[in-house]
């Protein structure tokens, strides 16, 4: 083969792979790419959504599904979060956890039960909606780290089952970063799902340029300060693994940012990692204390204050590592702390306004702040009148099992919050 040949053949090649890495969402310096524009997103979490195709019921599943991914594209929300993951069954710290479980005991996992995922990610190709897949869960709501813990005798199932206290919560849940077989497993179940292949389409997981990103855990946190070293390695290991089995997709944490791991410089080197292509946080101004929620209207500026002081100071640490920053968990109740749907929601339409307005402005400069994803998404669910809590058979709407349903779920009735999200999803090109 002479010279000229072969630099035609490299030169074709070259283009090629370029024009296949192009098909996914990919990350240059401190911005998102897709299709080589930058990649900017007004997002939500649907983290329910790889359940609704399991449902016997159309109504309620399949129908529903489409119905909502139809209403989501309608307002120019295309990049949906959505759990991936769910461990073992039954009572955990106090509550009911999601069901069905992708594996229900340790090693023993339901292909059937990722049909729904299946399902989901063929609809939302279809209408160019990008997903974002996190593995498991640092909360019990769906086992995640406390049920691998169980499963190896660092928790007993009667302690498991009961509520447990933050710092019984904390002790154990730290446990699980030096757990060789915990994380054995948890690794089994990130492969499985990662190598799977699509029953619907066809596809492979790692060739579908539906998903976006791949992400290591909901919330994962150290929880205590003698598990920081082993945290982090884990993140890293964690990181390196999924890049090892899937090379053309992103890879995340999906951490709290500085309140989850209590540490802004573990936070910085845990995503200054080259196997981690973008930062996350997530923002709960009445979980972490910003406002009272019997004194909304008093504690509201204090609330939306801190929070853009948050966001902005995360800002300077993606612009450091020229790393992209997705805010991809925020909520806020319905006024009064009302879990009624037909109640207002003044001061979240408020709170919404003001943290897309600081993502607006970053985008408009190419700034760092890439992406938003609101908590959570309820759709045409309905709370049920008189029952705070999830149980199971109730529709799954935004706010998980062991939340007040109704508290911070966005349903398609709630037209001014909706009004709010779309002139700002409206930007996006």
């Amino acid at each position: 083969m002479n010279v000229f040949k072969k630099t035609l053949l490299l030169s074709l090649a070259h283009l090629l792979s370029l024009s296949y890495a192009q098909k996914f969402v990919s990350v240059k310096q401190n911005q998102f790419v897709y299709k080589s524009k930058a990649y900017y997103f007004v997002g939500t979490n649907f983290w329910y959504a790889s359940y609704l195709g399991l449902e016997k019921n159309p109504k309620k599943g399949i129908d529903r599904l489409k119905k909502e991914l139809d209403f989501l594209k309608d307002n120019n929300v295309k990049n949906i979060r959505v759990l991936a993951g769910v461990e073992g069954a039954g009572k955990i710290n106090g509550v009911n956890r999601v069901e069905p479980s992708y594996q229900p005991e340790a090693r023993n996992f339901s292909d059937e039960n990722l049909k729904g995922l299946d399902i989901l990610m063929s609809e939302a190709g279809k209408r160019n909606i990008k997903v974002v897949l996190f593995l498991s869960n640092n909360w019990e709501w769906s086992g995640g780290w406390l049920q691998y813990l169980n499963w190896n005798g660092k928790i007993d199932d009667e302690t498991m089952k009961r509520a447990l206290n933050w710092d019984e919560l904390r002790d154990y849940t730290s446990k699980f970063y030096s757990c060789t077989e915990c994380k054995a497993q948890y690794y089994q179940q990130v492969k499985n799902i990662i190598t799977r292949k699509n029953t619907i389409t066809g596809k492979k997981y790692v060739d579908d340029t539906t998903l976006m990103a791949w992400e290591i855990a909901n919330e994962p946190r150290p929880m205590r300060p003698p598990a920081n070293e082993d945290y982090k390695k884990f993140i890293s290991e964690t990181a390196k693994y999924i890049k090892s089995l899937d090379k053309n997709h992103l890879v995340t944490t999906g951490s709290e940012g500085e309140q989850g791991t209590e540490d802004m410089q573990l936070y910085k080197e845990n995503h200054a990692d080259k196997n981690i292509d973008y930062l996350t946080i997530h923002i709960w101004p009445k979980n972490w204390g910003w406002f009272d929620k019997n004194k909304m209207n008093e504690g509201f500026e204090n609330a939306k204050s801190k929070t853009l002081d948050y966001i902005n100071k995360h800002i300077q640490i993606a612009d450091e590592l020229n790393k992209p920053l997705v805010l991809e968990e925020f909520g806020f109740p319905r006024d009064h702390h009302s879990f009624d749907i037909n109640s207002t929601t003044v001061l979240r339409d408020r709170y919404y306004d003001a943290i897309f307005k600081l993502w607006k402005t970053n985008k408009d400069k190419n700034g760092s702040f890439a992406g938003t994803a609101f908590w959570a998404f309820g759709g045409i669910s309905k709370p049920i009148p008189g029952q705070i809590y999830w149980k199971k058979g109730d529709d799954y709407m935004g706010d998980p099992p062991m939340e007040e349903q109704g508290l911070n779920a966005v349903f398609n009735s709630d037209k001014t919050t909706w009004n709010i999200i779309k002139t700002y999803s409206q930007e996006i090109k």
